[in-house]
């Protein structure tokens, strides 16, 4: 069974600008406020998760810590 194989054309620097114009009209760009709403959420995430690792990175330092006191108590160390 031969299948056809489509050989496309080297599409030129022209051809290029021009289908990228023409892509570039349906684009739809946010609003200003859009912008500024997304970014304030963005800045509250990165925020919260910062902190919310912060506290867990917290914990389990303490957590062994305190593992490692244990087992020194336990062992004589």
């Amino acid at each position: 069974m031969a299948e056809a194989v489509e050989v496309k054309k080297k599409e030129g620097v022209g051809e290029f600008i021009q289908k990228t114009r023409e892509e570039m009209t349906r684009v739809s760009f946010p609003s200003g406020d859009d912008v500024r709403k997304t970014t304030i959420i963005v800045i509250i995430n990165v925020i919260f998760f910062a902190l919310f690792l912060f506290v867990v990175d917290q914990f389990w330092t303490y957590f062994l810590q305190g593992v490692t006191w244990v087992v020194n108590q336990v062992t004589g160390f």
